[in-house]
């Protein structure tokens, strides 16, 4: 005579419906999962309402030191790819779910409440969405952040150059300069005169270099637009 097979699902599914009864069963998942959801909504309300502090109150053993960045370092991205790094509350996009998860996760390691969120953007995602990549931090203290979540997708490669002149106001003249040179070589030979020296060459570009930094000063007033170094932590869109 051979012997049924042992059914582990079975088996589990008899124990179950001896010591519990289904409803109560029910009641006890439903109770976990508001449980949960009051997390959620927790957490998405202190992101939301950028409550301010300085540090959290993280274990120092269990952070991960590759997520661990201080504020000089982050001011230097920031002015180099011409991005923000301003509170929570100022953000306009929409936050995954996953960052939340993460922060969830985090709490419960460290056994605290975290808050204090800020996150580096480019700009106009301080406004409305945008395909760029944020950056969620939470504040550790002394001037150290940990990196909780990064979502959407990576900047284009070209942008640190594309952001370079507006990094100071050096950089922004010696661009003036080079782009007047170029228009200056593209300028037709032979339009003042039938025989090109240095002198009518230095006249197109004294003319190609006044006319790029007069449309460069007057989109510049015109946009309200600043210098990297001075926008990367400021919450005004005209800084």
């Amino acid at each position: 005579m051979l012997l049924k097979k042992t059914n582990i699902e079975e088996k589990l599914q008899r124990l179950k419906t001896k010591k519990y009864s289904e409803d109560s069963i029910l009641q006890d998942v439903k109770s976990i999962l508001e449980k949960d959801n009051k997390k959620d909504e927790r957490i998405l309300e202190t992101i939301k309402s950028g409550i301010s502090t300085f540090s959290n109150e993280f274990e120092f053993d269990l952070l991960e030191t590759k997520n661990i960045y201080h504020i000089d370092q982050i001011k230097t991205i920031c002015v180099n790819y011409r991005l923000r790094f301003l509170d929570s509350k100022y953000f306009k996009g929409e936050l995954p779910y996953e960052a939340v998860s993460k922060i969830k996760t985090l709490e419960k390691r460290h056994n605290t409440e975290l808050k204090g969120f800020k996150i580096i953007a480019p700009s106009k995602l301080f406004k409305l969405e945008n395909a760029d990549d944020p950056l969620l931090f939470a504040p550790i203290g002394n001037g150290y952040y940990y990196l909780v979540h990064k979502w959407g997708n990576d900047l284009n490669p070209f942008r640190r150059l594309l952001m370079w002149p507006y990094k100071n106001f050096g950089n922004l003249i010696f661009t003036t300069f080079i782009v007047s040179i170029i228009a200056t070589a593209l300028f037709p030979e032979g339009i003042f005169s039938n025989k090109p020296n240095a002198s009518q060459a230095g006249m197109i570009f004294f003319f190609m270099f006044k006319s790029i930094a007069a449309m460069v000063i007057y989109y510049g007033f015109a946009a309200g637009k600043n210098f990297n170094k001075a926008i990367w932590d400021s919450k005004y869109f005209n800084a």
